[in-house]
């Protein structure tokens, strides 16, 4: 990152798969502190993700695996994952890539940049006026769904939305906290 912006290491601590809606949820959790926030995510980066936390190997590369491969074979390394920036209910982050001694920075979603950095076990880091942000923002939302502390399966998220205008439930109101569009 640019400037004297404070990174502050953080881990993935949980992943919601819900398959009957394309609105899944992973959680950063800072590393060594109490502050997590969740960032909304589409369904093929959140399986690519589970997928690799569960140790399950795909039949053939998939877009994260390949992007992966890419950089394995250019000779750089992914020296971090960077969720830099909270705009407008919008995250953004950078996959950082370390060549001999040069850093290169990339653009990327949040989505993308975890799913790679988890791919090759890189770490991950949240700007802290993020994080102080997106973690206030989280201290009482109102999910669509109860989720059950204890699990992160499919079987334990129940759908608690009321407003059937609103299927997918209004998590933050106006102070939302998502990741851009999918695409």
């Amino acid at each position: 990152m640019k400037g004297n912006v404070t990174l502050i290491p953080v881990e993935l601590t949980r992943i919601y798969i819900r398959e009957m809606t394309d609105l899944q949820i992973i959680e950063l959790t800072e590393i060594g502190g109490k502050r997590s926030f969740p960032i909304v995510i589409g369904m093929v980066e959140a399986c690519a993700i589970e997928r690799r936390r569960s140790g399950t190997e795909a039949e053939r590369p998939q877009t994260h695996d390949l992007l992966a491969n890419v950089i394995r074979v250019l000779g750089a390394t992914v020296a971090r994952v960077e969720i830099c920036d909270l705009r407008e209910n919008t995250f953004f982050a950078n996959v950082v890539l370390r060549r001999g001694g040069e850093e290169i920075t990339l653009d990327s979603r949040p989505s993308d940049a975890i799913a790679v950095g988890v791919a090759i076990d890189a770490p991950i880091f949240v700007a802290e006026h993020v994080l102080a942000t997106a973690s206030v923002q989280a201290t009482q939302p109102s999910l669509p769904f109860a989720v059950d502390e204890d699990s992160e399966s499919d079987d334990d998220l129940e759908n608690v939305s009321g407003d059937e205008d609103d299927p997918e439930g209004n998590w933050w109101g106006d102070q939302g906290v998502s990741e851009e569009d999918e695409e």
